[in-house]
């Protein structure tokens, strides 16, 4: 473990999204009980006066998905992905504030926009500069925002879709004219986006990470580890640890473990219900956070597969209990629900989704099969623990209304994603798509939108598409709720995909780090952390 004092204590970690709130019970996300202790987003188990903070000392971060590169155009900017990671060489231009809603300078010195949000302005801050020595001014941020696009990064398609023009009037000025009012837009600006790279590290076609973030790269060593090590000359003063050391994971109940054993002082664990609960009894403190739309039953709508027809996809979504599904992949210990916000998200307006209702999903498959269908459905499956129980616990539920369902076992994620993403070879899997309170749209029409590269159902329906418009323009959260409503009750008549339930994400450190920020999908701020003595 590299600090300059060793110490064995118990923590925990999370993958994909992390979250936590300031006690250990409170609420749940939808009313339910979490093995006694029911929980809902927010930080959990953290000091709120930790004292002065301390200078020295390393940081081991265990990654859910170490990152194979650390450009913000090849990796997605999320923390279960990389994002944790680049933020401490390039840091974001804005940070959300996950209990007002409302985003924050982060990088940037300020943000304003006009009445009806149709334009944004970013103040830079004097004195900012990049580890290479060269000034973060307003043509460094267009130029970085400008490669981003063009390499069609993550989100980058929605930024193409909404912003017209970027303007530079001055050296510390930068405005963003939008083609439709957007109050969520400032989101962009704390992920892939606002994380600005210098010029110089974009030579002679080989990438150099060079940020104005509070660190600067020593080590990567792919699949080994990251090594970054604090700037004397960040804006804000030299961070408070000398280095954060980044190293892989394999699972959940090997990242506590190595907490428990002291190898790891942060972590993010991903959808394991057991390991969070063991992790948040244990005392361990972090972010946690309830993510809708984080247990999908995927069903590809092309031609030729079985979800074409309307009929067979609404006997999956009728047909498929999501409690079964929480029971088997879960032991129960997760959240159950159909519905595409959760009842913990601030866009919740009780809008119900599809009901469990196997009469009714034979009904439907009984007319599909009256029109020659064979009622045969594939379903690939990871062969991950979790996984294989909720391919098993879809089998067992469709068989019994009369499908005929054959598990076919992929390799690895990665065969998955290409299968789901690539090629389009699949007729129904679980998937994901990890709601965002902090900008509901993005991933809404990242699974609905008909033009959304992220949709790899083939799902499309101009009336969707129009509603979500009305979500992405609503500019008063009453009206969003709204808009969220009607994408709802059009998602029941359409059956886009099977919603069984939110996931929630723990991202968990000792309880001698303090100082960190969570912001944008779970990435953490790492220039204000500290270790404790």
């Amino acid at each position: 473990m590299n600090k300059s004092w060793c110490r064995s204590s118990l923590r925990l970690a999370a993958l994909v999204a992390a979250a936590t709130t300031l006690v250990a019970g409170c609420a749940s996300a939808d009313g339910q009980s979490n093995d006694g202790a029911s929980v809902t987003t927010g930080m959990v188990n953290v000091a709120q006066d930790a004292g002065d903070p301390v200078r020295g000392g390393t940081v081991t971060f265990g990654s859910y998905s170490f990152p194979n590169a650390l450009d913000p155009t090849r990796t997605q900017a999320a923390g279960s992905t990389g994002g944790t990671e680049m933020a401490a060489i390039y840091d974001t231009l804005l940070r959300t504030d996950p209990e007002s809603g409302t985003f924050e300078p982060q990088l940037a010195e300020a943000l304003e926009h006009n009445a009806d949000y149709t334009e944004f302005t970013v103040r830079l801050r004097d004195g900012a500069t990049f580890s290479d020595g060269s000034p973060v001014d307003a043509d460094a941020v267009k130029w970085s925002i400008d490669r981003f696009v063009a390499a069609r990064a993550d989100v980058s398609q929605v930024w193409a879709n909404s912003v017209t023009t970027i303007g530079t009037p001055d050296a510390k000025t930068v405005t963003f004219t939008l083609n439709a009012p957007w109050d969520r837009f400032p989101v962009l600006l704390a992920m892939g986006p606002g994380m600005v790279v210098s010029k110089n590290s974009d030579t002679d076609g080989k990438f150099t990470p060079i940020g104005a973030g509070p660190f600067t790269l020593t080590r990567f060593a792919p699949n080994e580890e990251i090594v970054l090590t604090a700037r004397e000359d960040y804006w804000n003063g030299r961070p408070n640890l000398d280095k954060v050391r980044f190293v892989p994971t394999n699972g959940a109940r090997g990242q506590l473990e190595s907490l428990q054993s002291g190898q790891l002082d942060m972590a993010y664990i991903l959808r394991d219900e057991a390991t969070i609960r063991d992790a948040l009894n244990a005392g361990y403190g972090g972010y946690l956070d309830v993510q809708g739309l984080g247990a999908l039953g995927m069903m590809n709508t092309r031609e030729g597969r079985p979800g074409a027809d309307l009929r067979v996809r609404q006997a999956v979504a009728y047909g498929v209990d999501p409690q079964a599904i929480n029971q088997r992949a879960n032991d129960g210990l997760g959240i159950a629900g159909s519905t595409l916000v959760p009842d913990s998200s601030r866009w919740s307006s009780g809008a119900e989704g599809v009901p469990f209702d196997p009469d009714k999903a034979r009904q439907f498959l009984n007319e599909a099969k009256a029109d020659g269908y064979d009622g045969k459905l594939t379903y690939l499956s990871p062969t991950e623990k979790s996984a294989e129980a909720a391919a098993l616990a879809v089998q067992a539920s469709l068989n019994s209304i009369g499908f005929d369902v054959r598990i076919e076992y992929v390799n690895s994620v990665t065969d998955l994603v290409r299968k789901l993403y690539v090629e389009h070879d699949f007729d129904m899997t679980r998937s994901a798509f990890a709601f965002m309170d902090e900008s509901p749209y993005l991933r809404l029409y990242g699974g609905l939108g008909s033009e959304s590269r992220n949709n790899a159902s083939g799902y499309a329906d101009p009336q969707m598409d129009a509603l979500l418009v009305e979500v992405k323009t609503a500019t008063t959260d009453e009206a969003k709720k709204n808009a969220i409503a009607k994408v709802q009750a059009r998602a029941n008549e359409t059956i886009p995909y099977a919603v069984w339930g939110p996931s929630r994400v723990l991202t968990v450190w000792d309880d001698d780090v303090h100082g960190v920020k969570r912001t944008a999908d779970n990435i953490l701020l790492l220039d204000g952390a500290w270790i404790g003595q």
